[in-house]
């Protein structure tokens, strides 16, 4: 099983000046030290206007600079927006490209649509229309990545003109496609698409045996990929502060769990938001009522000692899951515990799960085998026939259209032959 650390750049009130700063830098300091460690996967939300719970509205900017820090452990986006009323879907594909050529290849492009109505409804956006807009942009995505030129699309949601959309990214077709997925409808449509299944529910190992197993069985029976490339991964989430000792474990790190899950459901569920007004902290600390009781629930199972945390993982590992994602940073747990719990995690649990790493991934890709090609048949088929000819526009400079009197024609044979 791989490890990835996961980030929503929590900042509970009150605020006081440079601590958004700090919040940041001491973020690019543990993925720095993640790396150096050998943790696998980095992975960096975006949201929009969700004080407190997610600081994070532009992860393209942070994974980035953290690129730069680092060698070798992958860069995710957990998850890019792509309804085009947050991203249009060109500057995606630039931006995904450009960080994985800055990076030298680490890229893994998760995808979403949000589902928070503040974030939402602050960009025009009908939540009954988002899913669709999310299917349809990130199809023209992966082909702007992979294609020259792109041919141009004509959409419900966004439309554009034939370009050549550029950089294109180290991996090829593209970099490894991951939706956000919150329950078992969306599970099964990531295996439907061939895309890595992001699970951002806390499951217990049981219900987790149930959606890896549905989701494999979809993907082996259903696949038709939405990209050029299938990513068959499923990765779940679990809190995280080792220790030890269980009760400076708990200490350390359950007040930001459970702070994580207060907040997610101020935006998500229950609560009522003015922004720039309301304060969630000092909700959650007089409401314990209120907040998530998970002190002996599964979803605090990465809260613990030594022995406590690695049958957590290791109930996840047998089940079949592909990667667990910490959620270290929350509320207000301390830089340096975060630190610490990495390097005893790293030290004293890790070692045992990626021993068998390599071998258990060339057997799961060995059994997919079969599936992953008869996939990739189901999309030759399915475009069989919806290939237009490639009809190129000749786009004059503004100066030459003005001089010339001309606002551009098609492309002839003879001016590809010119040019090429």
């Amino acid at each position: 099983m791989k490890f990835g650390i996961f980030y929503e750049h929590q900042l509970p009130k009150p605020w006081e000046p440079g601590l958004e700063q700090k919040l940041y830098q001491d973020a690019l300091t543990q993925v720095e030290h993640a790396d150096r460690l050998g943790i696998d996967y980095a992975w960096e939300v975006e949201h929009h206007f969700l004080e407190e719970y997610s600081h994070s509205s532009a992860p393209e900017v942070f994974l980035a600079a953290a690129s730069q820090r680092t060698k070798n452990i992958r860069l995710g986006h957990g998850i890019k927006l792509t309804p085009p009323n947050y991203n249009h879907p060109a500057r995606i594909a630039e931006e995904v490209a450009t960080l994985d050529l800055v990076s030298n290849g680490r890229v893994e492009f998760g995808t979403g649509e949000s589902s928070a109505r503040i974030e939402l409804e602050g960009f025009r956006i009908d939540p009954a229309e988002k899913r669709a807009m999310w299917h349809e942009t990130v199809e023209q995505i992966c082909r702007m990545m992979s294609e020259s030129p792109y041919p141009g699309y004509e959409g419900k949601y966004f439309s554009m003109p034939a370009r050549n959309v550029v950089p294109k990214p180290v991996q090829t077709p593209h970099p490894p496609l991951w939706v956000a997925c919150s329950n078992r409808d969306t599970i099964l449509l990531a295996a439907k698409l061939g895309i890595g299944a992001l699970t951002f529910a806390f499951v217990d190992p049981a219900e987790a045996s149930k959606w890896v197993t549905d989701y494999y069985e979809t993907f082996k029976r259903e696949c038709v990929p939405i990209g050029k490339a299938v990513n068959p991964n499923i990765a779940m989430v679990t809190s995280f502060s080792v220790h030890q000792n269980t009760e400076e474990a708990v200490k350390r790190g359950a007040q930001g769990f459970d702070f994580f899950g207060y907040a997610l459901g101020h935006y998500y569920a229950f609560g009522e938001h003015v922004p720039g007004n309301t304060d969630i902290w000092t909700n959650f600390v007089n409401s314990p009522g209120q907040a998530p009781n998970v002190l002996n629930n599964q979803a605090r199972g990465g809260i613990g000692n030594l022995d406590e945390v690695r049958a957590h993982l290791k109930q996840f590992a047998d089940v079949g899951v592909d990667q667990v994602i910490f959620i270290q940073q929350g509320g207000k747990n301390r830089h340096e515990h975060i630190l610490e719990s990495l390097d005893l995690f790293a030290a004293e649990i890790m070692p045992e799960f990626h021993e068998v790493e390599e071998e258990r991934e060339q057997r799961k890709m060995e059994e997919l085998a079969p599936y992953i090609e008869k996939a990739m048949q189901r999309k030759e088929e399915a475009l069989n026939g919806k290939r237009a000819a490639l009809d190129l526009p000749v786009v004059p400079a503004y100066g030459r259209a003005i001089a010339e009197g001309t606002a551009g024609r098609r492309a002839t044979q003879e001016d590809k032959e010119r040019v090429r």
